[in-house]
């Protein structure tokens, strides 16, 4: 399931020094963290958004379309920091076994 984020994050990885004149990635990273943040959060929005109306109209379509979109932007900002998709699937895979109580007292301590 995971193959297509390592694709897309090969991808990623690989326009972050192409022509920001022809490459969207690289503009984003041009640009610098903070615009790239500033598209997770809108990214964010509109997810929240497009599930709010699906929620009343039993119309997914575009809940997935903004997640994809979220899920997208949020690579990006973890290649601009020197991460993957596959630091974060670890980090899901380490919480597996874990209650989501367990997990939350273990991030309190």
């Amino acid at each position: 399931m995971s193959d297509i984020l390592e694709q897309l994050a090969q991808v990623l990885e690989a326009r972050k020094e192409a022509d920001p004149e022809t490459s969207y990635v690289a503009s984003l990273h041009q640009k610098g963290l903070n615009k790239i943040l500033e598209k997770v959060g809108e990214e964010c929005t509109e997810t929240l958004l497009a599930a709010k109306d699906a929620e009343h109209s039993g119309e997914t379509r575009d809940v997935v379309y903004e997640t994809a979109d979220l899920w997208f932007h949020s690579m990006v900002m973890l290649s601009r920091l020197g991460l993957g998709p596959k630091d974060v699937i670890d980090e899901l895979a380490s919480r597996f076994d874990l209650s989501g109580l367990e997990e939350k007292a273990s991030r309190e301590q």
